[in-house]
């Protein structure tokens, strides 16, 4: 196996739990989803600027060098994800202030009525 192959099935496997965690009811699991997917996209860009090893990210004669735009891409990503992580736990907490539920669509489960 190729480290392509193994970091494109991490990524795929990231992002079918990402899914997974977003389709839940509960607000919890869709901000996790949300994060988990944000990382995902992450190792996508910076994958995206090949795998290299022992390569520098600085131009130099003759020798072989990484892109350095997907890692600032990525760095750009991180902050920007971390922005808005917080914005929609903000969001959830007022939700679940507003509505006295902490359930994506402000009703609660027939189970949990009983």
């Amino acid at each position: 196996m190729t480290m392509e192959f193994l970091v494109a099935t991490g990524i795929g496997w990231v992002t079918a739990c990402a899914i997974y965690l977003m389709l839940r009811g509960r607000t919890f699991p869709v901000v996790l989803g949300l994060s988990l997917l944000g990382y995902a996209v992450n190792v996508f860009i910076f994958a995206m600027g090949r795998l290299w090893s022992g390569a520098p990210p600085i131009l130099t004669r003759g020798a072989e060098v990484a892109d350095p735009l997907p890692q600032a891409l990525v760095l750009t990503a991180i902050v920007i994800g971390f922005a808005t992580t917080g914005f929609v736990i903000e969001m959830a907490l007022r939700s679940r202030h507003e509505s006295g539920t902490d359930h994506v669509d402000g009703r609660a489960d027939k189970t949990e009525q009983a």
